[in-house]
């Protein structure tokens, strides 16, 4: 076996047994409520008979953005990893989900009556209702993940992001070397700078390997509308693309939906999924590869600092391929060949050891 190969099915081993410890936490975490769910260990801090005080046990709680706690997604793996939380822990682990933005508020206060000692929320969508609530109760801790609250984070709440522009270049290299006909789609939800960076990282990665390829962006304006998903998908694939990437949440399965179809038809043509390995939920036959976003690691490994009074308050922590925080897939190898993964690897270390600055946005992707 050549060092190659090797390196490749080291890294498949590593990532296959993170996705399988996620795929339990999984159906551990699924039996809540269509609203509310949570889980909880026995006892609370508390002195027992003989004056013997107990661990403090943490209630950490997250509220999730407009696209619901089983979005097979962003929101569904950020709940994992407090499930991990709470099975490595003991603490009391909690989600409130927020069907508009109108909800996220209540939420957070609901959280705030019930005591909870770290409340988290998801995405830009709930800044406002964060901020509200944070500036509000500031004996609180809050955390965010993929906003900066824009660069004025209150002392009690600590932003976590993603650097999506690393993994993404990592699947645009995927696309750029596997597509036949060199044209290239990207949907995306809302056109905002969190999703720019899913678009320009990818954009990047395909110009790297495949300058002759195209790639056409059409943002939907929402995350919770598979039907306009679908609908984009449909345009793009009548017009020849035949590998579509998307950062659009719930959006995005219409565009599987769209994918599914026509592969039932004979169109060679493949979906690259986000945030989770979608091939578990839409499967390897029309599923290329999924850039993995680690949300739940992030909320896991946040929370940990903060049981261990580590609370970063006031500043924003920024996870990539260093972290471990974004990824390729690990179901990557059913579709993928060895040696275009092998290629993905040592883009990767050449990220990872700063050879390569991805572009996030338009203005950096233009001077890249």
């Amino acid at each position: 076996m050549s060092q190659g190969e090797c390196s490749v099915k080291n890294n498949k081993r590593f990532v296959l047994v993170t996705l399988l410890l996620g795929a339990i936490l999984l159906v551990a975490g699924c039996g809540g409520a269509n609203n509310v769910g949570s889980s909880r260990q026995n006892g609370d801090s508390a002195t027992t008979a003989g004056g013997e005080t107990k661990q403090k046990v943490y209630k950490i709680g997250m509220i999730t953005d407009g696209g619901g706690v089983n979005d097979n997604s962003y929101n569904q793996y950020a709940w994992e990893g407090l499930k991990k939380l709470q099975m490595i822990t003991g603490a009391e682990v909690k989600y409130l989900e927020s069907k508009t933005d109108a909800d996220h508020e209540p939420n957070l206060n609901q959280f705030v009556q019930q005591g909870f000692d770290l409340i988290w929320s998801l995405s830009f969508t709930t800044e406002e209702a964060l901020r509200n609530v944070a500036n509000a109760n500031k004996s609180f801790h809050f955390g965010i993940i993929d906003s900066d609250l824009g660069g004025d984070i209150p002392d009690n709440v600590v932003s976590v992001t993603h650097k999506e522009e690393e993994g993404s270049f990592l699947v645009g290299v995927i696309a750029g070397l596997m597509t036949k006909t060199n044209k290239i789609g990207f949907i995306g939800g809302v056109d905002f700078a969190t999703i720019n960076k899913f678009e320009y990282g990818f954009k990047a990665g395909v110009k790297t390997v495949n300058p002759n390829a195209e790639v056409t962006s059409v943002y939907t304006g929402s995350f919770t509308a598979p039907d306009l998903g679908k609908q984009a998908a449909a345009t793009m694939y009548d017009q020849g693309i035949d590998i579509i990437y998307h950062a659009a949440g719930p959006t995005g399965a219409g565009l599987f939906n769209e994918a599914k179809e026509r592969k039932a038809k004979g169109e060679d043509i493949w979906v690259i999924g986000v945030d989770s390995d979608q091939s578990v939920t839409f499967g390897t036959d029309v599923t290329l590869t999924s850039m993995m976003k680690y949300t739940n690691e992030a909320i896991f490994l946040m929370s940990q600092r903060f049981m261990k009074g580590e609370f970063n308050g006031g500043t924003t922590q920024a996870l990539g391929l260093a972290e471990g925080a974004v990824g390729i897939a690990p179901t990557s190898d059913v579709n993928v060949p060895n040696d275009i993964l092998n290629q993905v690897i040592q883009y990767q270390n050449k990220i990872i050891a700063g050879e390569i600055k991805v572009p996030k946005n338009k203005e950096e992707f233009d001077q890249f």
